[in-house]
């Protein structure tokens, strides 16, 4: 139905005619009703997942990937077009890890056998992926990681500790680097694996939100067997693999919406400005019609279109066929002091009311608040939920000291950071 080379024209109304006999009618009522919000009124998360492959069957989830990976085959440009279209209905992408993070790595430095095997899977929503990397000694300082791969035979065999891994108790692959040769320095020993979370040997933990929902883990690899197919790359040079799935990972987190943004009511500035005059049309304090407050608001919000227009630069990059690349490291940095920001500024718009909540009730066997931890999380408003959670915004997907390296070292060109230990073999390098 789309295919590369088709008129501009032609393809919006090929995706106006999709929508009107793919998309649920109560979900384009809603759409034109009253945006996002309003489809989430009229749409569950297991509504969405049971009609996702329609949108996968149209391959639409990721339109400028080659047809043979469950893509469309068109250009940015024409995905353009078409997103343009299908974006009032808020059709977002499920998997992202896999998308964002897994992709990136397959596409640099996978085998063909590799990107057919696992690509179209990860488009369906059929495997669910997650990111095996830092570990309790290895979190900024990355490469000194040390859970152990060894050959034998066809497989490797995988022992060792992982954490603060997104998702990992909902996902059915992890990308995993380990540590193959500890006789040469860190970055020169690390090799790349998509392990199967459900394979003998592998045991996730989850680790609690202050707001009591669950989005990190441990996860634990014992003797765990992955076949050679699965590693991608040479061996012992998984550090450069690995730098595509994180380049990935800091676009991921870098955009509007992202380390809860969205837990104010919405998505970002915009919406705050909303809250701020409504408080004022109620004649309350603290509103639209304090100077100091809309001073605040249009700094945010001023930041947050500058910060969405260099997202979106990198992101006609990776559209382009290109990885994300260090330039997302600006992104990252950004986003995770601006969202901050802008949590306590929602709590302060809305002073003491951003704290007050109602107990959450639910029928008895609701299967969506299984336990105390999740109740009080559902039950805390989306104001206090937001500033809490924000607080990961300059930790999660690489500190903000390691992303102003970056930027320093690979966008500005500026010398590397003294590393005494860079050439020494890593079993020789001190660790925690």
């Amino acid at each position: 139905m789309f295919e590369s080379g088709t008129d501009p024209a032609e393809l919006a109304e090929r995706a106006r005619r999709w929508v009107v006999g793919n998309v649920p009618a109560a979900w384009r009522e809603a759409a034109h009703r009253g945006g996002a919000a309003a489809i989430r009124h009229v749409r569950n998360r297991a509504e969405y997942e049971a009609w996702y492959p329609v949108l996968a069957e149209a391959r639409l989830v990721a339109p400028t990937w080659p047809v043979e990976y469950g893509g469309a085959g068109l250009t940015p440009d024409e995905a353009r077009v078409i997103e343009a279209v299908l974006a009032p209905y808020n059709l977002g992408r499920l998997n992202p890890l896999g998308l964002s993070l897994t992709a990136p790595a397959l596409f640099s430095f996978g085998t063909e056998e590799q990107r057919l095997r696992f690509l179209p899977p990860i488009v369906r929503n059929e495997e669910v992926w997650c990111q095996l990397f830092s570990e309790p000694g290895a979190g900024s300082d990355l490469a000194s990681l040390g859970c152990r791969a060894e050959r034998d035979g066809d497989e490797w065999v995988l022992s060792g500790q992982k954490v603060w891994n997104t998702w990992a108790h909902l996902a059915d692959f992890g990308v995993l680097l380990a540590r193959t040769n500890p006789d040469v320095p860190k970055r020169r020993g690390i090799t790349y694996f998509l392990v199967d979370m459900h394979a003998p040997g592998v045991e996730v933990r989850p680790l609690r939100h202050i707001t009591g929902e669950v989005d990190f883990n441990e996860v634990f690899v014992d003797a765990t067997r992955v076949p050679d197919f699965n590693r991608v790359g040479a061996v012992n040079a998984g550090w450069k693999v690995g730098n595509a799935t994180l380049s990935g990972e800091r676009q991921m987190v870098s955009g509007s919406g992202s380390g809860g943004v969205d837990r104010i009511g919405g998505s970002g500035a915009e919406r705050l400005v909303v809250q701020a005059k409504r408080i004022s049309a109620a004649g309350r304090p603290g509103g639209w019609e304090d100077p100091l407050i809309r001073q605040e608001l249009m700094r945010v919000l001023a930041e947050e279109r500058i910060r969405n227009w260099t997202n979106q630069r990198v992101r006609a990059g990776v559209k382009a066929g290109r990885s994300p690349g260090p330039e997302s490291s600006v992104g990252k940095v950004h986003q995770g002091s601006l969202n901050q920001r802008m949590q306590a500024l929602a709590t302060r718009i809305l002073g003491a009311a951003s704290t007050a909540w109602m107990p959450h009730t639910a029928a008895p066997g609701d299967p969506s608040i299984a336990d105390a931890g999740e109740r009080y999380a559902r039950s805390l408003p989306y104001e206090v939920k937001g500033m809490l959670r924000s607080r990961a915004n300059t930790i999660e997907g690489g500190t903000t000291e390691v992303n102003k390296n970056i930027i320093a070292e690979r966008v500005l060109g500026l010398p590397r950071e003294p590393d005494q230990w860079a050439d020494a073999p890593w079993r020789d390098v001190p660790r925690s």
